[in-house]
């Protein structure tokens, strides 16, 4: 008959919880937390997140962009959606889709010769009231949704066109809009901490 001391040792080794296969309970945790995703997202964006800039080169061998939105308190892209429900003898309905027709209005821009290239651009297209390829130019488009960049990014064919100019006592006003022609290409862009952009399209 086995002594006491021999039951107590059978029975403590029946009821050890079993070793698990991969390596000590530390090493179980080291893993574990190598396996956890990492995050890069923001959560809710604010405003400054959807970042517009209008080249101010118009044309030339090298953008030169233009941040917007001193002075702009409300900018939104109005899509315009273009479509059509029609009806026929039938009593069916179809609905054609044409597209969009996007543009944003800049209702606070002042007269600032210290914006450079674009003050001069906006000025001469006002005051010598230019049209066609003349104001012609691209915008850079960038969503900061990430931690990091490279962000997501659009260039598109754009025409910018002032509305009036001069305005209220406070400073000499040139609201313009900014209507989307197309050849939209997308890609990514990188942003340095004052905000100048570096876009690479999406071969």
């Amino acid at each position: 008959m086995p002594e006491k001391d021999e039951l107590l040792e059978s029975t403590e080794d029946e009821t050890a919880e079993p070793t698990r296969s991969g390596g000590d309970d530390e090493n179980d945790t080291e893993e574990e937390d190598n396996d956890m995703p990492e995050t890069n997202t923001v959560g809710k964006l604010k405003r400054g997140a959807l970042i517009h800039y209008v080249d101010a080169s118009f044309g030339g061998s090298a953008a030169a962009w233009s941040l917007i939105g001193a002075d702009v308190e409300d900018m939104s892209v109005e899509l315009n959606p273009d479509t059509e429900t029609i009806k026929n003898i039938l009593d069916e309905t179809s609905v054609v889709d044409t597209g969009y027709s996007p543009s944003f209005d800049v209702d606070t821009y002042y007269a600032d010769p210290s914006n450079g290239d674009f003050y001069t651009k906006i000025k001469n297209i006002a005051m010598n009231r230019l049209t066609g390829d003349e104001c012609k130019t691209k915008v850079l488009e960038v969503i900061v949704d990430k931690t990091t960049g490279p962000f997501d990014a659009w260039v598109e064919d754009v025409i910018v066109k002032p509305t009036s100019y001069g305005g209220a006592q406070g400073g000499v006003r040139i609201p313009y809009t900014v209507t989307f022609c197309g050849n939209r290409v997308p890609g990514t862009a990188t942003l340095t901490a004052n905000k100048v952009p570096t876009f690479t399209a999406t071969t």
